[in-house]
């Protein structure tokens, strides 16, 4: 009878919520798992050029960093498709790193990408431009994108110039509302590798010579606000100069934002574009399926 007893006991003692203490379990470890993934991060894709695959062999095209005109017009269409929010470099600034401003309610279930394109190729007007007038008339979105430019190589008036913008094509992207035209530095220059006066010379007539070309359509002047550094390069010295004139800066380092832990605005990440890196892949990209670094957890 005894031992029946001890039985009863021991049974009386089962958790009937045992399968749901199990549910909890899993669902904690796969949040812990997936936390990466949970993270405030907002992917910024850094392209060069485009090239056209149907009139160039990829495979013998030496231009790595070019980015095929059919993939990327695949890209933007499947972001318009999936309802993201092409950010400016002002967007990024108050809603997610200033957080000076509320979020507009028509933006806020969105998912923010930023898209640019540095050096100012001849591409982003003759291939890029269509493209995005293009998918306008289909889907009546306006896709932005973020140029960082170096004015000191813009293509001069009546210049024979074919593979960089000149500022007449600057100024009507502008003005059609497609291009957030920000600073590249003046020549492309290695600014760790500058003087004093030369790094304050790159960055400060930069901004002035791109804000002399689009004045009249920038007059709150939100042209050259933000820099992204030549060849992403930059210590104390850089950082301490492009503050004194710019909003915030970016890198190039292949890493995403997480903008939940950023505290240093001149240290923006972007993830490198180039032409080995699929559609698809940069759309899992763009879901948020990036592994964050060490650094980017908080």
């Amino acid at each position: 009878m005894i031992g029946n007893n001890n039985n009863n006991f021991f049974n009386s003692q089962k958790p009937k919520s045992f399968p749901l203490t199990l549910a909890l379990v899993a669902i904690i470890f796969f949040f812990i798992l997936n936390f990466t993934h949970t993270q405030p991060t907002i992917p910024i894709l850094g392209f060069h050029g485009i090239i056209d695959s149907k009139n160039t062999t990829l495979q013998s095209y030496q231009g790595e960093m070019d980015y095929p005109k059919q993939d990327l017009e695949k890209l933007l269409e499947y972001f318009i498709l999936h309802d993201y929010w092409f950010l400016t470099s002002q967007d990024l600034y108050d809603y997610f790193l200033k957080k000076s401003q509320h979020i507009p309610d028509d933006h806020r279930n969105k998912t923010p990408v930023m898209i640019s394109f540095d050096d100012g190729y001849k591409t982003v007007y003759t291939i890029l431009l269509p493209i995005l007038s293009k998918l306008e008339k289909k889907y009546g979105i306006k896709v932005k994108v973020v140029l960082f430019i170096n004015p000191g190589t813009l293509a001069k008036s009546n210049s024979r110039d074919v593979t960089h913008l000149g500022c007449r094509e600057l100024r009507e992207g502008l003005r059609r509302g497609f291009y957030d035209i920000q600073s590249h530095g003046l020549n492309h220059k290695d600014l760790t590798k500058l003087p004093r006066y030369q790094l304050v010379n790159e960055i400060l007539q930069a901004r002035i010579e791109l804000r002399k070309c689009t004045q009249d359509l920038d007059p709150e002047q939100k042209v050259a606000s933000h820099l992204a550094y030549p060849y992403g390069a930059y210590n104390k010295q850089v950082e301490r100069y492009v503050s004194k004139y710019y909003l915030s800066s970016y890198l190039y380092n292949n890493e995403i934002l997480n903008y939940g832990c950023l505290k240093n605005f001149y240290k923006i990440p972007r993830l490198m574009m180039n032409r080995k890196k699929t559609t698809n892949a940069l759309i899992e990209v763009g879901k948020g399926w990036y592994p964050l670094n060490n650094n980017e957890k908080c």
